[in-house]
């Protein structure tokens, strides 16, 4: 995992809320769709076919200090569905599901901090989540967009996945 934070962010604020972005293989149909996209991800080919999702890790504060690591992210409803699929590759509108889950760990490979909650992350989250326009459509309102979206909302970074880009081409 990389640190990737502006200048401005280099030391963390006591009580704040540590935001990751993080990225993983498009999900795509069983077979060979899903061995294109998961060696195009491994070998780092293509930066645009790669899900991005928000991670926002905090730690309680009495002893023991444990970390407690929650995932927010925009998805289609069905990504195996190869009609999604098809839907997505043409520019449609697809439903889209914003998903929120628990993390033990940080993913070790992937992933990078990139600042610090201005207020409480997790309900920042919440709140942004019941504004999102849950109407998938690619280039226009998808994981990236969303991305970009809750990280400026948590830490005030426009276009967060273009600095992250730019450090990692």
């Amino acid at each position: 995992m990389a640190s990737l934070l502006p200048n401005s962010a280099a030391t963390m604020v006591r009580g704040r809320e540590e935001v990751y972005v993080a990225a993983m293989p498009l999900r795509a149909t069983k077979g060979p769709p899903q061995l294109l996209m998961s060696a195009a991800y491994s070998l780092n080919l293509l930066w645009d076919l790669q899900h991005f999702m928000v991670l926002i890790q905090s730690q309680s504060p009495s002893p023991p200090h444990h970390s407690q690591v929650l995932v927010f992210d925009f998805q289609p409803k069905d990504p195996e569905d190869i009609y999604v699929a098809l839907a997505v590759l043409s520019c449609r509108a697809v439903p889209g599901a914003l998903l929120t889950r628990k993390l033990k760990t940080l993913p070790r490979s992937k992933c990078w901090l990139v600042g610090y909650s201005k207020a409480d992350a997790v309900e920042t989250a919440i709140e942004f989540n019941k504004r999102w326009e849950t109407s998938l459509r690619v280039g226009l309102n998808d994981c990236r967009d969303y991305t970009n979206g809750l990280v400026k909302q948590l830490t005030g970074e426009k276009d967060v996945l273009k600095r992250l880009r730019n450090n990692h081409s």
